[in-house]
C-alpha cells in the first residue's frame, strides 16, 4: 500500500472521512475545513491510498485540540487501521512513520489520549503498551494519558487541570464536542432537536479552537456529554443511543 499525506495542495481530492464516500457531505465539508486550518500548525495526516479507515493524525502537543500539558511532543489525535485492513501491519507502520517524522522534528515523544480498557474513538490500550508507551496521567472515570518517551528524563505529559474540575457546568446535559470528527457535523444538530422536542435542557458548546480546548472539562473535546455535572459518555451518539440515556435518566 502506498501512503499519501495530506496537503493544501490535494486535500480537496483526497478521500479523508472514516466510512463518507461523498465529498459534498456536511460531515466532510466540516472535517477538511478543519484540517486545513491545522495544516499551518504541523498536523500530520498521513492515509493509506485507499477510501478507508487506515490513517494517522498527529499535531505539535502545543497545538492539540485536548487539555494536556506536554511541551515538545507530539500528539497523536487518532490512528484507525479497520475492516479489511487489519492484520496487515499498516498500524505499525503509520505509527513507525509518525515517530520518524517526530524524532526528525526534534520532539521528546508521542503521546496520545487511551482508556483503561480498549473504548471505541480511544486507542487500544494494549495495543499502545505492546508498543511501549506508559500511562502518563489519568482522568475520571476511565481515561488514560499515554506517552512514548524517545529518551529519559523530563517531565511526564499530563492533563489540565480543567479535567478535574466540572463544578461550572450548566445543569441538564452539556454536550462539548469539536469539528475534529466528521460525524459530529451530523449527529449533535440531531441529538440537540431531540433534546428540544421532548423539552430536555440540553447545551451543545462548540469548541473552536485550540486554546479553548486544551481549558475544556473533558479529556476527549471531540465528544463529551455530561449530566448535570456528571461525565456520561465520549461516543458519538446516534438518535437511538441518546434515546436509551434519555430513558435512563428518566427525561
Amino acid at each position: 500500500m502506498e501512503f499519501v499525506r495530506l496537503t493544501h495542495e490535494n486535500i480537496e481530492k483526497e478521500h479523508i472521512c472514516c466510512a463518507i464516500s461523498n465529498n459534498k457531505d456536511i460531515q466532510v465539508v466540516s472535517k477538511k475545513n478543519w484540517l486545513k486550518d491545522r495544516l499551518d500548525e504541523g498536523l500530520v495526516f498521513l492515509k493509506g491510498d485507499v477510501r478507508g479507515k487506515c490513517f494517522i493524525e498527529y499535531i505539535p502537543a502545543e497545538y492539540a485540540w485536548a487539555p494536556v500539558r506536554a511541551d515538545g511532543y507530539m500528539y497523536i489525535d487518532c490512528l484507525w487501521v479497520s475492516g479489511q485492513f487489519k492484520g496487515h501491519g499498516y498500524s505499525n507502520i503509520l505509527l513507525e512513520q509518525c515517530m520518524e517524522d517526530s524524532k526528525a522534528k526534534g520532539k521528546k515523544g508521542l503521546v496520545i489520549l487511551s482508556s483503561k480498557k480498549k473504548a471505541g474513538f480511544l486507542a487500544d490500550p494494549k495495543y499502545l503498551r505492546y508498543k511501549g508507551f506508559e500511562t502518563a496521567d489519568s482522568a475520571k472515570p476511565y481515561f488514560e494519558l499515554m506517552y512514548l518517551p524517545f529518551g529519559e528524563g523530563g517531565d511526564k505529559p499530563c492533563f489540565c487541570h480543567t479535567v478535574h474540575e466540572h463544578g461550572g457546568m450548566p445543569g441538564g446535559f452539556a454536550l462539548y464536542y469539536t469539528s475534529q470528527c466528521p460525524f459530529t457535523a451530523k449527529y449533535v444538530p440531531l441529538l440537540e432537536n431531540m433534546a428540544k422536542e421532548r423539552g430536555v435542557e440540553f447545551q451543545a458548546v462548540h469548541i473552536r479552537s485550540g486554546e479553548e480546548a486544551q481549558s475544556a472539562p473533558c479529556p476527549f473535546t471531540t465528544f463529551s456529554l455530561f449530566y448535570n455535572g456528571e461525565f456520561v459518555t465520549h461516543e458519538i451518539l446516534s438518535e437511538k443511543k441518546f434515546e436509551k440515556i434519555l430513558a435512563g435518566k428518566g427525561v
